[in-house]
């Protein structure tokens, strides 16, 4: 597999062996990219889950300690999730508002933009 240099490796949304950041080098179309969607996805919607939850508790006046201590644990493995989804994201974005406009990784012009 060739890899495009202007592409940057996508950071997955599940650590890799011993809670490391796990990188792939894809052009998005292939089946693992399709899995880390189907997994940001879900982890998104998790998240969201959560904070409603999160509100029907708070309402709660005989929620314990025990139940607010669990839902906050949850509640930070849901946050990292979506942290790691958003520093992937924003990578993929940065490369393609650079592609399009023209310019590389260090603001020049890149050699397909052409010179007018």
């Amino acid at each position: 597999m060739t890899h495009d240099a202007l592409t940057p490796a996508r950071l997955l949304p599940w650590p890799g062996p011993e809670g490391k950041p796990c990188y792939l080098l894809t052009d998005g179309s292939g089946r693992l990219s399709r899995a880390a969607d189907t997994a940001e996805s879900i982890q998104l919607d998790m998240a969201g889950d959560l904070l409603a939850h999160l509100t029907d508790m708070l309402d709660d006046e005989h929620v314990t300690a025990v139940q607010l201590r669990y839902l906050l644990a949850r509640m930070n493995e849901a946050l990292t999730d979506v942290c790691r989804i958003a520093e992937s994201r924003g990578a993929r974005l940065r490369v393609y508002t650079e592609v399009k406009a023209g310019t590389g990784s260090n603001d020049t012009p890149s050699p397909e933009a052409g010179s007018s």
